[in-house]
């Protein structure tokens, strides 16, 4: 008989700390599931669990108990009522469990030997009413005191001024109780900071700017808050203010924010690389996170969204500074007013959703790619007949190219992007479209031109050729590229002229709806194509025709061009297949 292996007991380091005591019993409760929470709580304090067992870091609270102790003895709330409608104003802020959970976490774990902290980077994600500018607030003010002997400069970054004051209020309010005159706070419209000079035991510098990227580049800075990351278009921004941090060893940048409409936007994809380190799928030893959102099911979909379980799960901070009474009203008003589900999920479940303006939801997308696991070498070796498209668009900018075919059932669209090198930098920069990223990972080729060369576009369909990819015929309207259309002819493909009009792209747009919605729709885990899809707008016409085009933003910067390409695509495979009906039924007629 085979003795059963015995789980693994954690050790937990002796340390002299009622902080410590709380972070841990309240780690242990989420794995224990004593506390009602999402997937990503429970493995934040797994890890910190499996942290404190591991001999690769010191583990030391002098830091996190100096933090925490200043926060709850100097600072107080600026606003706001307790839950029994007691005015909060003047009272002590007194961390959550959540809270300390956090510092011990960010401030205790050092590398060996060393008095450099292992955390340089934090993301904080968690609904509003839960305490998130003023917690960030008060952590930035007690990590300036801390960081002071260095020379502590602290930046707080919100995506509007009027955001980011609201933390700079939340501290001011508090200097002028102190009834410190050392403090210099300057409050006006050419500044908002707040700064003192301890003489030989340091200084401190607090500012608050705006989303800036043209002041942010000559920043110098140990501590970053970035507010409301949901709202930033691109990493621009924040690798501008990593850089800003390179002349300290003991740096420390948190992000915070709730989710919202930009599925695939910066935010998002950063919480698709927290649940890799989280699940231990990829390795960061520098970067923590505390993640707080209701659960969501394979299709993305939040299960009873408007039930106890799942506003618990997302909203840390219940009976404390939100009633759960009060979660309930908003998901009562949710579930009977449509137009207010979207904020909803955004602000109070903490997921993302597909902008209002969007026509698809992203995740069912993602719900049917990832049935499906065929790479190119793969595909090549199935009997399928392909069909191609693209959308060359201006020459300076994105363009597209598509295979699409069908294998058992099952719509495969391979889709590839072209961009001018000369243009991207300047592009990916302002537009917030991650073209590098994508021309590591295979979806992108740069063209070594000032625009964009037809003739790397025809070189990829005749790669793909050469790959093995049967394919029949390349749809194309040549008034947008009689060149391309020419050169492809050339190089032996059947070319079928196809107009861009609303009626004729209805056909392929709405294959590629109906086989997303079946589960039958593979784009071979293109982020790339994802992000077309984002964008995608569309208006519905009569006997079930749609019009779409990209989403305008404020800023216009969007693009729909790998979607427009498959598209393109699936017109030519849908106008094969009807051709092939009817020959089968004159057939039989015949007969």
């Amino acid at each position: 008989m085979t003795e059963r292996k015995r789980p693994k007991v954690l050790r937990i380091p002796a340390i002299k700390s009622a902080n410590f005591d709380v972070a841990v019993e309240y780690a242990q409760n989420l794995v224990k599931h004593k506390i009602v929470a999402n997937l990503e709580r429970v493995q934040a304090a797994q890890r910190f669990l499996n942290d404190l067992d591991n001999q690769q870091w010191d583990f030391k609270a002098n830091q996190f108990d100096f933090v925490i102790d200043l926060i709850e003895s100097t600072v107080v709330h600026q606003q706001g009522e307790d839950l029994d409608g007691n005015s909060l104003r003047g009272t002590p802020f007194l961390l959550t469990e959540w809270q300390k959970f956090v510092i011990v976490n960010i401030l205790g774990f050092f590398d060996k030997g060393t008095k450099i902290r292992r955390f340089k980077e934090v993301l904080i994600m968690i609904p509003r009413k839960n305490g998130k500018t003023s917690f960030s607030a008060a952590l930035g003010w007690a990590l300036s005191i801390l960081e002071a002997p260095s020379g502590s400069k602290l930046y707080i970054l919100a995506n509007s001024l009027k955001q980011t004051l609201e933390a700079f209020s939340f501290l001011q309010f508090n200097i002028d109780r102190l009834h410190d005159d050392s403090f210099r706070v300057r409050d006006n419209n050419a500044e908002h900071s707040i700064r003192k000079d301890f003489g030989q035991a340091g200084s401190i510098a607090i500012q608050a700017l705006a989303n800036d990227v043209k002041r942010l580049d000559s920043l110098n800075a140990n501590l970053l808050i970035l507010d409301e990351l949901h709202t930033w278009e691109s990493a621009k921004q924040y690798t501008l203010m990593k850089n800003a941090m390179k002349a300290y060893r003991n740096k420390l940048l948190i992000g915070i924010s709730t989710a919202g409409d930009k599925p695939n936007g910066f935010l998002a994809n950063r919480l698709l690389y927290a649940k890799k380190v989280l699940s231990g799928t990829v390795k960061d030893d520098e970067y923590f996170f505390f993640v707080s959102k209701a659960n969501q099911d394979k299709d993305g979909e939040v299960k009873d969204y408007d039930s106890d379980k799942a506003l618990m799960e997302a909203n840390p901070s219940i009976g404390i500074s939100v009633s759960l009474d009060d979660l309930k009203r908003d998901a009562d008003l949710a579930r009977n007013d449509p137009q207010t589900r979207l904020e909803f999920f955004n602000k109070t479940l903490n997921v993302f959703t597909a902008s209002s303006k969007a026509y698809f939801d992203i995740e069912e997308f993602k719900a049917s790619d990832q049935l499906y696991g065929w790479s190119i070498k793969d595909l090549i070796k199935l009997k399928i007949k392909w069909y191609g498209g693209a959308d060359l668009s201006k020459m300076h900018d994105l363009t597209a190219s598509a295979l699409y075919g069908n294998y058992q059932g099952v719509d495969i669209a391979i889709t590839h992007a072209f961009f001018p090198l000369v243009n991207a930098h300047k592009k990916a920069d302002e537009d917030g479209i991650p073209l590098f990223g994508w021309k590591d990972d295979g979806w992108l080729t740069m063209s070594n031109t000032a625009t964009t060369s037809f003739d790397d576009i025809v070189n990829w369909f005749i790669m793909m050729r050469k790959l093995g990819f049967d394919i029949k015929k390349v749809g194309f309207d040549p008034k947008f590229g009689r060149e391309f259309f020419e050169k492809m002819k050339m190089a032996h493909f059947r070319m079928e002229d196809q107009p861009q009009n609303y009626w004729i792209k209805s056909e392929g747009f709405r294959r590629i709806e109906m086989q997303m919605k079946n589960k039958k729709f593979y784009y071979l885990h293109s982020d790339a194509y994802e992000y077309a899809v984002s964008n995608v707008k569309a208006i519905e016409k009569i006997d079930d025709q749609i019009q779409y085009e990209k989403i305008e933003g404020e800023d216009g910067k969007h693009r729909i061009d790998l979607f427009d390409a498959s598209v393109f695509s699936a017109v030519q495979m849908s106008h094969d297949i009807t051709k092939q009906q009817r020959t089968h039924e004159w057939l039989n007629r015949k007969d």
